[in-house]
C-alpha cells in the first residue's frame, strides 16, 4: 500500500509499504477513506519535536472502513464506517476510566510515565504507524474506533478525529462561562474550532490573533473580533478593546511555532533549541489576560521546552490548564452537535488532495500558502 513515510528531518516520501496486520485480539485494520495534514506533523518534519524514527508512517487523523477485527473487538463489525481518535488508549486503566485517555497507563509501550501515545508520532509516543496511508492498524479498537452515522460526511468526520475535539478541550480548559471575553492565539484549524467552541460555550466576545489575512478572515466569518499582529501590537489592542481590563480567558492554539518575535515568520522552518525565549503566543496571552484570568494551552510544546513567564502569570493570579486532548472523551458529543446542525466541521477544510500528492501538499501547507488552512488527504480507491 502507499503511505506518507518520514525518512529524516525535511525528508518525507510517499512510499510503497507492507499492508498492516492484526497483532493482538483488540486490534482492527481500517481502510482509510480520508486522512489529513496537521500542524503537529510539521513539528516532526522540521525537527522542532525530537526523536522521530525513520520509516514511521505519518498522520494522526483518519476516517475509514473496518476491514478486519481481532476476536476481542465486540462492538464493531467488518464494513463499519468509523472515525479514529488521534490518541491511543486502552479503555481499562484508571486514567482511561476517569476520562484521561491521553494519559493511558497501558497504550504507550515505553511505560506508564512515557506520556501520550498517538498515531504517527516520535519514539516517545510508541511509536505507532500513522494514518496517512491506505490502511492502518488500530490498537485497542474497541475503544479507539467510533462508529459514524451515515449523515456525517468524511469532510465532517476528519475534523472530528483531532482538530475539533482538541479545540473543544482547549475551550473547556479555559473555563469559559457565559459572557466571558476570550482571546484565541492562532487561527489555524484548531484555533478556528476554538473560536467555534468558545461561542458554543457561551463566550460573549472572542478575539482572534494571527498574522495571516486568509486565516483572520475565516475567524471573522465565525464571529470573532480579529487582531492582525503584523499590523498592531496585539496586547495593546486587547487592552484597548476591553477598556484596559484584559480578557477573561486565553487559548494558546499555536505552540512552539510561535517561538519568535512579533512579525517574524522565520519560525516556519526553524528548529527550537533549549534556552530559546518564551513562545510569543504565551507571552502575549499572559500580558493580555485580565487579573485572575485563565490560560489554556493546547498548542504543542516539545519535552524540554522550559522557558515560561511564570512570574508574570503568578503575580496576576492566573490559572493555567494545559495538556494533550482526550479525544475519545469528546468525539461522541461533537458528533451529536454536528448531527443537530449546531456546527458544520467541514467548513474548516480548505483543500482535498490525493495521498499520492502529499509531499506537495505538505510544502504548500508549510509555506502557509493563501487558502491552505486544513488539507484532507484522499487515499486511492
Amino acid at each position: 500500500m502507499k503511505a506518507v513515510v518520514f525518512h529524516g528531518q525535511g525528508d518525507i516520501r510517499v512510499d510503497d509499504v507492507p499492508d498492516p496486520q492484526l497483532q493482538a485480539p483488540t486490534d482492527a485494520i481500517v481502510r482509510l477513506t480520508a486522512s489529513a495534514i496537521c500542524g503537529t506533523d510539521l513539528h516532526f518534519i522540521r525537527g522542532s519535536f525530537p526523536d522521530m524514527q525513520p520509516g514511521t508512517i505519518l498522520g494522526h487523523e483518519g476516517v475509514g472502513i473496518v476491514e478486519a477485527l481481532g476476536d476481542d473487538v465486540r462492538n464493531l463489525k467488518v464494513g463499519d464506517r468509523v472515525v479514529i481518535p488521534s490518541t491511543i488508549a486502552c479503555g481499562n486503566c484508571s486514567y482511561c476510566r476517569a476520562g484521561y485517555f491521553a494519559q493511558c497507563d497501558v497504550a504507550n509501550p515505553n511505560g506508564k510515565s512515557a506520556g501520550t501515545s498517538f498515531f504517527g508520532g516520535p519514539k516517545a509516543t510508541g511509536p505507532f504507524h500513522g494514518l496517512q496511508a491506505e490502511k492502518a492498524r488500530i490498537p485497542y479498537a474497541n475503544i479507539g474506533l467510533i462508529k459514524l452515522p451515515d449523515a456525517i460526511s468524511d469532510d465532517q468526520a476528519i475534523a472530528l478525529s483531532d482538530i475539533f475535539p482538541t479545540a473543544w478541550f482547549g475551550a473547556e480548559m479555559a473555563e469559559i462561562k457565559d459572557g466571558d471575553s476570550v482571546a484565541v492565539f492562532g487561527c489555524g484549524p484548531v484555533g478556528l474550532f476554538a473560536i467555534v467552541s468558545a461561542k458554543l460555550m457561551g463566550a460573549g466576545r472572542v478575539f482572534a490573533i494571527d498574522g495571516l489575512p486568509d486565516r483572520l478572515e475565516r475567524a471573522r466569518e465565525l464571529g470573532a473580533e480579529i487582531i492582525d499582529f503584523e499590523k498592531e501590537n496585539p496586547v495593546e489592542t486587547l487592552q484597548r478593546l476591553t477598556s484596559g481590563i484584559g480578557v477573561d480567558r486565553a487559548i494558546d492554539a499555536v505552540g512552539i511555532d510561535a517561538n519568535h518575535s512579533h512579525g517574524d515568520h522565520s519560525h516556519t522552518h526553524a528548529q527550537w533549541q533549549p534556552g530559546d525565549a518564551p513562545a510569543q503566543a504565551l507571552q502575549w496571552a499572559i500580558e493580555g489576560l485580565a487579573k485572575a484570568g485563565t490560560l489554556s494551552i493546547i498548542g504543542v510544546y516539545p519535552p524540554g521546552f522550559d522557558t515560561f513567564p511564570i512570574g508574570a502569570a503568578m503575580n496576576k493570579n492566573l490559572t493555567l490548564n494545559m495538556g494533550n486532548c482526550h479525544h475519545r472523551k469528546y468525539i461522541p458529543k461533537l458528533i451529536e452537535l454536528t448531527l443537530a446542525g449546531r456546527v458544520d466541521p467541514a467548513k474548516v477544510l480548505s483543500q482535498a488532495e490525493p495521498l499520492t500528492d502529499a509531499v506537495g501538499a505538505f510544502e504548500a501547507f508549510d509555506r502557509h500558502d493563501t487558502g491552505w488552512i486544513k488539507v484532507k488527504l484522499q487515499p486511492e480507491a
